[in-house]
């Protein structure tokens, strides 16, 4: 009976980057055979003395063509090829039907460029903020953790009140179900959703990840999205704390990482995979039932007679398009903060940066216009607990996979591990904050000269009112935008950053 193959793009880019590594080979190819000599089976063997990594791998089947991807990167998932398109003159008068048929095929099935992603969620962010309303996602986690204290008996004993608001009521609950369900549809929809099971190793790393990224969300008042995204938006330093928390969080991360890869050998066997085909020809159908029940959903909130459903009707629409948005341009700060780090990769560092620079004027002329009060999403915790907080958040990210906004979305689309850190961090950003509530680290309480909230981890800053105007605000934070992208950009060039 022959072995199961396991494809490469079931290897982490860390085992990748950490096999390649070890064995210092010439990766220019100068001086060696070909890349596909050093992931033989005869190779590994070679060298099982020295590599521990390599020992515990199966056979990973090389593509036919050259591959497309660089010494230290996983093989990108595949996504289902379409039949090809006959020629014009074998479509005679069915041109238009293959056209019509490569764009959905565009649109629905092919990966959207992130800097479009980014484009396309600032355009959603700013209706949401026309509205009176602001993007955060850790308190509708926290809520769920609350929910879930309260169902295990540990409410009482932690001091969490008793009537809870419901998670379809709660704004931020809300717009996370949505985001989920939007991510869902689109992931079906391209024929890409599926029950992604990972090693059971990787369930351990989804539950510590999750559990730190709660720890470090409660700290920084919300997390790479409420944390960090948002309050950069809002102009205030909070974000920028985060921000560099979240950076070295990230290289501690897979410095970790790196050091579990080679001491750790249990549960790192990849889970067979496959699914039924008549299963997999519903999705788009499925898929197309999801996008029609979220347009139902607004639709009925949006003309119902209550005045809160209405309210939150334009959660629903705004949260399914961050969800499908997200899934097709693959955005995560979470990449953005780690792939400078790992592979020198900065696409994604590059995207997350054009997106602030489009969300930062739009957002300051709708505060100009008294659409939205910025305090509304500023939270108390610049300098100390957005550092610290970004700081845990980032090491916890790197062991589950993801940040809050790409957990969310890759729940959509079916990934167990993601499931199982999004239930640790919420469980334990509830848990942690009503621990804190108790030793008033994260109790506010309002300065009596600045009239803004204080806690024991930080305060309430935004810089117009520090710089005296929105003008140095804007100034300040694009010179800051600049600095990043010369970084990131400089360490593609020269991989001097690179910590694996």
């Amino acid at each position: 009976m022959t072995k199961k193959t396991i494809a490469p793009n079931e290897r982490t880019k860390a085992q990748w980057a950490a096999y390649l590594k070890a064995d210092q080979h010439d990766k220019t190819g100068k001086s060696n055979p070909s890349l596909k000599y050093y992931l033989s089976k005869e190779y590994r063997a070679s060298i099982k003395a020295t590599n521990k990594v390599a020992t515990g791998w199966r056979t990973c089947p090389m593509p036919r063509s050259r591959p497309t991807w660089r010494p230290g990167w996983p093989m990108a998932p595949r996504i289902p090829t379409p039949p090809p398109v006959a020629t014009d003159a074998a479509m005679s008068g069915n041109s238009w039907r293959a056209g019509l048929r490569a764009d959905l095929q565009a649109v629905f099935v092919e990966q959207w460029s992130p800097y479009l992603g980014m484009t396309l969620l600032v355009t959603l962010l700013t209706a949401l903020m026309i509205s009176g309303q602001f993007w955060g996602i850790f308190g509708g986690l926290k809520l769920w953790g609350d929910w879930f204290n309260q169902l295990i008996g540990l409410g009482k004993v932690l001091g969490i009140k008793s009537e809870l608001e419901s998670p379809l009521m709660h704004r931020m609950s809300l717009m996370n179900l949505a985001l989920i369900l939007g991510a869902f549809a689109a992931a079906c929809l391209a024929g890409q959703f599926a029950l992604h099971r990972a090693p059971k190793l990787e369930y351990v790393w989804g539950a510590l990840g999750g559990s730190l990224m709660g720890i470090g969300a409660a700290l920084a008042g919300g997390c790479t999205t409420g944390g960090f995204f948002t309050p950069i938006v809002h102009s205030s330093p909070a974000g920028w704390a985060m921000g560099l928390g979240l950076i070295v969080g990230a290289v501690i991360g897979l410095k970790l990482l790196l050091w579990t890869l080679e001491h750790f050998q249990w549960g790192t066997q990849a889970p067979a995979t496959g699914g039924d085909a008549f299963w997999l020809a519903l999705r788009p159908w499925i898929g197309l039932f999801a996008l029609a029940a979220a347009l139902f959903w607004t639709a009925s909130w949006a003309h119902a007679e209550d005045a809160r459903l209405v309210t939150r009707s334009i959660l629903i629409a705004v949260g399914f398009g961050f969800g499908f948005v997200m899934q097709r341009a693959r955005l995560c700060f979470a990449r953005g903060f780690r792939e400078p780090f790992m592979t020198a990769e900065g696409e994604m560092t590059k995207a997350i940066l054009w997106g602030l620079a489009l969300a930062m004027p739009i957002a300051a002329l709708i505060f100009e216009k008294k659409l939205l009060d910025p305090f509304v999403a500023i939270p108390p915790t610049f300098w100390f607990g957005s550092l610290t907080g970004g700081l845990l958040f980032g090491i916890g990210m790197i062991f589950a996979g993801g940040c809050a906004s790409g957990a969310l979305w890759r729940m959509g689309e079916g990934h167990l591990k993601l499931w199982v850190a999004g239930f640790f961090f919420a469980w334990s950003g509830s848990t942690f904050s009503a621990i804190a509530r108790r030793w008033d680290l994260l109790t506010a309480e309002q300065n009596i000269d600045t009239m803004l909230d204080e806690t024991r981890v930080g305060a309430q800053v935004h810089l117009p009112l520090v710089l005296d105007g929105w003008g140095w605000a804007l100034l300040l934070s694009f010179a800051l935008l600049a600095l990043w992208y010369l970084f990131v950009r400089y360490n593609e060039s020269t991989e001097k950053f690179t910590v694996l």
